[in-house]
Order: C-alpha cells, then sequence, then structure tokens
C-alpha cells in the first residue's frame, strides 16, 4: 500500500485559518494588531517573490505587514540603524531580514542585532540558546513546521526514534532540538557520516534537509515510517522541454512512497508551512509583548 500523502499546503491553510482567528481575537478583545516588518536588502529575484508572499499573507490573516526595500549597495551602517528603529517600534512585533544578504554585509551580524523577542524567524543566537535548553523560545519556521506536520499525521511523538539528514542551523539543528523536546531519540546524520542508510532505516520519522535530489532511496527507510521532505531542489525536465526544469525533494519519492507510512511531497509540503509558521511566531511574539496568553495550537 502506497504512503499517505501529507497535503503541506492543506494544513498550512488551516494554520493560517488559526493566526487569522487569533488576531481577530486580539483587534476585538485588546486593540492590539500584531505588525510583521520584513527587510530586504538588493534585488534577488527569489527573495522578492517570497517577501511578496509573505506580505500577502500577513495581510490576508489581519497583521500589518512593513515593508523596507534597501538598495544592494546599502551599508552595513544603514541596515543596522533600521533594525534599530523596528526593534523599539511598539507596532512591529516581528522582524525578518529576507536572506541571502548582499557579500558585503555579515549576516551573523544583522541577526544578532534583532531582539530576540522580534526575531520571529528563530535566527538569534538567544532563541538557539533557549531552544537548546528546552526553555520558551521562538523557533525557526521551517522545523517548527515540520513539528507540526509531524504532529499532526502520528499524534504523540514520545519514545519515537528519528534520523534527521543534515545539520544545517536553520533546519537540521533546531528540528533534532525540536524532536528532542518532544521526547523522541534522535540521530543527527550529515556528510561524514557512516553507515548512513542503516541509522535512517531504524527510524520511525525521517526527516531530510541536505539539498541533495533523491539521496534518500526506498532500501533506506523503515516500512510504514513517516518521511519529512524539506529539500528543494531544482533538476533538468528534459521530458517537459529542452530547457524545462522542475522541482524535486531529497527523497526518491516515487520509490520511498511504496515503502513509508506517510511522506510530504515537493512541492506541496513543507514550503507552504514556513510562511505559516513565520504568521504563528510573530502572533506568539505580540501576545508575549503585550503580557497576554499565546495563541494554543500555534507554539511548539
Amino acid at each position: 500500500m502506497a504512503a499517505r500523502i501529507i497535503d503541506g499546503k492543506a494544513f498550512a491553510a488551516d494554520v493560517r485559518g488559526s493566526v487569522a482567528q487569533h488576531v481577530m481575537k486580539l483587534k476585538k478583545e485588546h486593540d492590539l494588531t500584531p505588525g510583521l516588518a520584513v527587510v530586504l536588502v538588493g534585488e534577488d529575484a527569489a527573495s522578492e517573490v517570497y517577501v511578496r508572499n509573505k506580505a500577502k499573507q500577513t495581510l490576508e490573516v489581519g497583521m500589518n505587514s512593513y515593508e523596507h526595500k534597501l538598495p544592494a549597495d546599502t551599508t552595513e551602517e544603514t541596515l543596522l540603524a533600521l533594525i534599530d528603529r523596528l526593534n523599539t517600534d511598539p507596532a512591529v512585533h516581528g522582524i525578518l531580514v529576507q536572506l541571502p544578504l548582499p557579500r558585503h554585509l555579515d549576516a551573523n551580524l544583522v541577526i544578532t542585532a534583532i531582539h530576540p523577542a522580534k526575531d520571529v524567524d528563530g535566527f538569534h543566537i538567544s532563541n538557539v540558546g533557549l531552544l537548546a535548553s528546552g526553555q520558551k523560545a521562538l523557533v525557526p519556521c521551517t522545523p517548527f513546521g515540520c513539528l507540526m506536520l509531524l504532529r499532526n499525521e502520528i499524534g504523540d511523538l514520545r519514545g519515537k526514534t528519528a534520523t534527521v539528514i543534515g545539520r544545517s542551523n536553520i533546519v537540521g539543528k533546531p528540528m533534532a532540538q525540536l524532536l528532542l523536546g518532544a521526547d523522541c531519540s534522535v540521530t543527527v546524520v550529515h556528510r561524514w557520516s557512516s553507515n548512513i542508510a542503516e541509522l535512517v532505516r531504524a527510524s520511525d520519522i525521517v526527516v531530510a534537509a541536505v539539498g541533495q535530489p533523491g539521496l534518500i532511496q526506498a532500501d533506506w527507510v523503515k516500512p510504514g515510517a513517516v518521511v519529512i521532505d524539506v529539500g528543494i531542489n531544482r533538476v533538468p525536465a528534459p521530458d517537459k522541454g529542452e530547457y524545462a526544469t522542475k522541482l524535486v525533494g531529497d527523497v526518491q519519492f516515487d520509490e520511498v512512497q511504496k515503502i513509508a507510512g506517510a511522506i510530504t511531497p515537493v512541492p506541496g509540503g513543507v514550503g507552504p508551512m514556513t510562511i505559516a509558521c513565520l504568521l504563528a511566531n510573530t502572533v506568539t511574539a505580540c501576545c508575549r509583548a503585550n503580557g497576554l496568553p499565546e495563541p494554543t495550537g500555534l507554539t511548539v
């Protein structure tokens, strides 16, 4: 029997619906509207599309959207001054600086300049440390979305074995911390790991986030395992035309689907959850800033 396809697009729509309900409640009961500020430096085409989608979805759930587009030659001093203003603006509850930045700007310095309480990307070292020590934090959006999908699919994750393939600061490491926080037994593998296939095959949960198309094969996967494919890779699609391309994940979807119990597709799996969780983090940040109860179902 083929694995169940996890519909991340539909689940993300449900998350956005929950966010919209809580935003409406904040407006009605507290005259408070969460605000998200997004900063884009330069003219990277993919980043511009992503920022546009963020702004659109922010407005759709009833929040305020503040866009700051800066030229590619913006100085570090100018960018840090803008972040400082946003840090002290009471109408702004979440700040996101779109990556990648132009080469002359230090991304680590810029991220560290964001106040941790407004760091809705969850990349600030303070939020990283809070997550690692099991304390209340703002969590990176993509792994947060993966956790939501897993809980929706499996329910209680306690006692499950999980392997995270990839150790990036954006996905792999925080994903492992979230799974540990959910009482899973977690293994993280990477390019220098040995017996990767054997480790993956022993897992109830597999999260692939390495950016290598089709790395995870069917004989790596335990029958019935839940497979979350975070990879987004553009590869040639000669069947669609000479110069055509398509998006694929890190998992050999067609083959692994025959073995797994459930699997996310690419596209339409994890991707839509990222912006939905960004919106959820912004509402949570707004509630925390104002000493209000956090939204049920929208926090870790």
